[in-house]
C-alpha cells in the first residue's frame, strides 16, 4: 500500500526522494557502475572531497579515494557486484584532499543495483564519516593503555618508559618523558614555577622511526635553555599545542631540540607538564611528523588526563625511594659495618642486593674464646621492618651476654618478638601497621674452636652451609623452630655438629639461597687454595653461583672460616676437689701466665683471681673440677664443677671473713659471668692482655 498523494506517481516521489538524498543529505552517497567507477556522487561527498561532481565522474573508485591503508576496499566491492551480498559499515581510512592534506575514516555500506530484468546496474555506496568516533576510540584504547601499563613498577624511570611504550605509535610519533633529578633520587618535587635551571632527567625517547634523531640520550641530565615552550609549560604547569612549522622564533633558544625536530619531520608539538599538587615533577613532550594529523584540542585534553595518571604513578615511585632510602639508611646505621675481630674465625658480611631492611647479620664474641653466629629476617618492608630488625638485634645481643644456650635464648627472644607483636596487633585501627604480622627467621649457632664443634638453633627454616677442608659439603640438621613472635609456642632444638679447622660455614637468611648453596657449591670448594683463599673472594663467588632466576630476594649472608686455637694459646687442669686444689691452682696459673710473658700486674691479679674461684668452686661446687686459661684477645680464667649452684657476688660488712671472693674476681677482672652447661658451670672471667716488655 502506497501512501502519500494519489494524484502523484509513486515514480516521481521516488525521483524526489533520490533528488534529496543526492543533495541534502549529510550522509555521502556513491553510485558506481558496474565497473566500478563513479556516475554519481552527493553533495556530501563532494564536499569531503572538495571537487566537484564532474570532475570526479566516470573515474574508477581506486583514484577518486586515496585509501591510507590497503584494506582491499575494491575486492569487497566486486564481490557485492557478483554475489548480491551487501557490504555493511566497513570501515576505510581514506585522505581528503586538503592543505595540509587530512586522513579521516569513513565507515561505507555497499548494495547492489540491480534492473527490471535483474541485469546488474552497479552499486549504491554511502560513507558515513565517523572520524570523531574513531578518535574518540583510540583516544580510548590510549588512555586505557596507560592506566594498564604504566606504574607497574615503583621506579620512575621505568614509568617513563611505560608510558611511551603505551603513546607510541597509537597517540604520538615520537615522546619523550623528562623527570626532575631530585624527584628521581625521591626527594621533594618543588612548586612550580620550576626555578630557572632546575636540572631534569630525560627517563624514557621512544620513536617509530628505526634510527631516531635525538637532542639529548636517555640518562643525560640538563638544565633547560629557555624561554621555550618546555620551561613555559614548567612555568604554569599547563599544556601547549605547538606548531612547529614555519620555524617558531623560540627554536634558538634550545638548539638541541629544534636540530632534532626538523630532523624528525615534526610538525606539531604537545607539551604536558607532569604535575601534582601544584609540583612540577616533571615533562612530556610529544611530537606529529610526516603525514599524521596535528594535535587538536581533543588530544590536549587526553594528553592531560595521561600526564595525570603518569604524575601519580611517577610520585608514588618517588616516595617508595624515599622511604627506601630512610629505611637503608636506618638498615646501614643498625648493622654492623665490618665484622669483629676473631682469633678463632674469620668472617665477612655480604648482602645480596641491598633491598630488604628486614634482614640483619651479627657475629658476637663470647666467653671462652667462642663467637655466635647470627642471621635472621624479619617480615615486612620499610623503616617498620629496619626499626624490628634494629630491636630484634639488641636484644638478641643483650641476651648473649648472659652465655644463654642457643635454645634457650631462642626462647627469650621469641618472648621479645612475641611482646612487639602484641603491641603491633593493639595500634589505632586506622594504623597500616596494624594489619601486617610481626614474624621473624633467625638462626643462631655458637662456634667453639677447643672443641671443633659448633652448636645451632634456628628459629624458622634456616640452617648453614659447611664446606669442611677435604671439600664435603654439608647442610646440618637443624631444628626448625616456629618463627619468632608466632603464637605458636613450641620449643627450640640444638644441634651440635663438626666444623674441623679450616672449614667455611654459610648462613644465610633465605632458606633458598642455602639449599642452592648445598646443591651446587663447587665455586665454594673447588679451588685448590680453598682453605686460604679471601673470604672476600668467597662472597664474590656465592653471589657468582647464585642463578638470575633463583628469586633469593634479598639475602644477608655470613660466610666464616673456622680456625683452631694455637696449642700453647690455652691450658686446662684437672684438680682435686680439696683445699690443696687452691695453692696448685696458682702454682699452675703463675707458671702458665710466665710462659706466655704476661706482665706481672697481669700475672698477679689472675693469680688472686684464680685462687678466688676455685675456693668458691671448692666450698660451694661438686667435682670434678677443672682450670682452663685462655691466652687470645683476652685473657680468659674459667673455673669448672659439676654443680648447679648460681654464684652471685656479695657485698659482705667488714666483720665477715669470707663472702667477697667473687666481688674480688669481679673487680679485678674487665667481664665475668656464669656459663651452664650439660655436665655443670663455668665461672669465666676475661682481662685485658699486656705482654711483658
Amino acid at each position: 500500500m502506497a501512501y502519500g498523494d494519489p494524484g502523484r506517481p509513486a515514480d516521481e516521489i521516488s525521483a524526489a526522494m533520490l533528488e534529496a538524498l543526492f543533495t541534502r543529505s549529510p550522509v555521502a552517497l556513491h553510485l558506481l557502475d558496474p565497473d566500478l567507477r563513479v556516475v554519481r556522487l552527493s553533495t556530501a561527498a563532494t564536499g569531503m572531497r572538495e571537487t566537484s561532481p564532474d570532475e570526479l565522474a566516470g573515474r574508477p573508485v581506486r583514484d577518486v579515494y586515496r585509501m591510507v591503508e590497503d584494506n582491499d576496499l575494491e575486492t569487497a566491492l566486486r564481490e557485492v557486484l557478483e554475489t548480491g551480498a551487501p557490504l555493511w559499515q566497513r570501515l576505510v581510512r581514506a585522505c581528503v584532499r586538503a592543505e595540509p592534506p587530512e586522513e579521516r575514516c569513513f565507515e561505507a555500506t555497499a548494495m547492489r543495483l540491480e534492473g527490471a530484468d535483474g541485469q546488474v546496474l552497479g552499486l549504491a555506496v554511502t560513507a558515513l564519516d565517523v572520524t570523531e568516533r574513531e578518535r574518540g576510540r583510540a583516544r580510548a584504547r590510549v588512555l586505557d593503555a596507560v592506566r594498564r601499563r604504566v606504574g607497574r613498577t615503583l621506579d620512575p624511570v621505568v614509568t617513563g618508559e611505560e608510558l611511551v611504550e603505551a603513546l607510541v605509535p597509537e597517540f604520538a610519533d615520537i615522546a619523550v618523558v623528562e623527570v626532575v633529578d631530585s624527584v628521581v633520587r625521591g626527594d621533594e618535587p618543588p612548586p612550580a614555577p620550576l626555578p630557572p635551571g632546575t636540572p631534569l632527567m630525560r627517563t624514557a625517547f621512544r620513536s617509530g622511526r628505526t634510527h631516531p634523531p635525538q637532542a639529548h640520550p636517555v640518562g643525560d641530565v640538563r638544565r633547560l635553555p629557555g624561554p621555550t615552550p618546555f620551561t613555559q609549560a614548567l612555568t604554569d604547569l599547563r599544556p601547549r599545542v605547538v606548531p612547529l612549522r614555519p620555524r617558531a622564533p623560540w627554536m634558538p633558544a634550545d638548539p638541541p631540540r629544534a636540530d632534532a625536530m626538523h630532523s624528525s619531520d615534526s610538525h606539531t608539538l604537545l607539551v604536558v607538564p607532569l604535575a601534582l599538587r601544584d609540583a612540577a615533577l616533571g615533562l612530556v613532550s610529544l611530537y606529529r611528523t610526516d603525514k599524521s594529523p596535528p594535535f587538536d584540542a581533543g588530544d590536549r585534553r587526553l594528553a592531560v588526563e595521561l600526564a595525570a595518571h603518569a604524575a601519580l604513578c611517577v610520585d608514588n615511585a618517588r616516595r617508595f625511594i624515599r622511604e627506601h632510602t630512610v629505611a637503608a639508611t636506618v638498615h646501614r646505621q643498625l648493622l654492623p659495618r665490618r665484622p669483629e675481630s676473631h682469633a678463632s674465625l674469620e668472617t665477612a658480611y655480604l648482602s645480596l642486593t641491598g633491598a630488604d631492611p628486614g634482614a640483619w647479620y651479627d657475629t658476637i664474641a663470647l666467653s671462652g674464646g667462642r663467637t655466635a653466629l647470627v642471621v635472621g629476617d624479619v617480615s615486612g618492608w620499610g623503616l617498620n621492618a629496619a626499626a624490628t630488625m634494629g630491636q630484634l638485634r639488641t636484644v638478641l645481643r643483650s641476651l648473649s651476654a648472659f652465655d644463654l644456650s642457643a635454645d634457650e635464648l631462642l626462647a627469650r627472644l621469641h618472648d621479645t618478638a612475641a611482646q612487639l607483636a602484641f603491641e603491633r596487633a593493639n595500634l589505632p585501627l586506622g594504623d597500616p601497621l596494624r594489619r601486617e604480622a610481626l614474624t621473624a627467621d633467625c638462626v643462631y649457632a655458637v662456634h667453639d674452636p677447643l672443641t671443633g664443634t659448633c652448636v645451632a638453633a634456628a628459629a624458622g627454616d634456616l640452617a648453614p652451609v659447611v664446606i669442611r677442608p677435604d671439600h664435603t659439603v654439608d647442610v646440618p640438621d637443624v631444628p626448625a623452630g616456629p618463627p619468632l613472635g608466632m603464637a605458636e609456642d613450641a620449643p627450640f632444638a640444638t644441634v651440635e655438629f663438626e666444623v674441623p679447622a679450616g672449614s667455611v660455614l654459610v648462613f644465610t637468611s633465605d632458606p633458598r639461597v642455602t639449599a642452592h648453596l648445598a646443591d651446587s657449591s663447587r665455586a665454594l670448594r673447588s679451588a685448590p687454595d680453598y682453605a686460604d683463599r679471601p673470604l672476600q673472594e668467597l662472597c664474590d663467588a656465592v653471589v657468582y653461583a647464585l642463578p638470575k632466576d633463583l628469586a633469593a630476594g634479598d639475602a644477608a649472608v655470613i660466610v666464616a672460616r673456622t680456625r683452631s686455637l694455637p696449642p700453647d694459646a690455652f691450658a686446662c687442669w684437672r684438680l682435686d676437689h680439696d683445699s690443696a686444689a687452691v695453692g696448685t691452682a696458682r702454682a699452675l696459673a703463675g707458671e702458665q701466665l710466665g710462659a706466655w710473658g704476661v706482665d706481672d700486674e697481669t700475672a698477679y691479679n689472675t693469680q688472686l683471681i684464680v685462687s678466688e674461684l676455685v675456693t668458691n668452686a671448692v666450698l660451694y661446687g661438686d667435682p670434678p673440677l677443672e682450670l682452663r686459661l685462655i691466652h687470645d684477645r683476652t685473657l680468659t680464667c674459667e673455673v669448672s664443677d659439676a654443680g648447679r649452684a648460681a654464684p652471685h657476688l656479695r657485698h659482705a660488712r667488714s666483720a665477715d671473713e669470707g663472702g667477697r671472693g667473687l666481688f674480688i674476681a669481679a673487680r679485678l677482672a674487665q667481664a665475668w659471668g656464669v656459663r651452664y652447661t650439660a655436665t655443670g658451670k663455668t665461672v669465666w672471667t676475661e682481662q685485658s692482655v699486656t705482654d711483658a716488655p
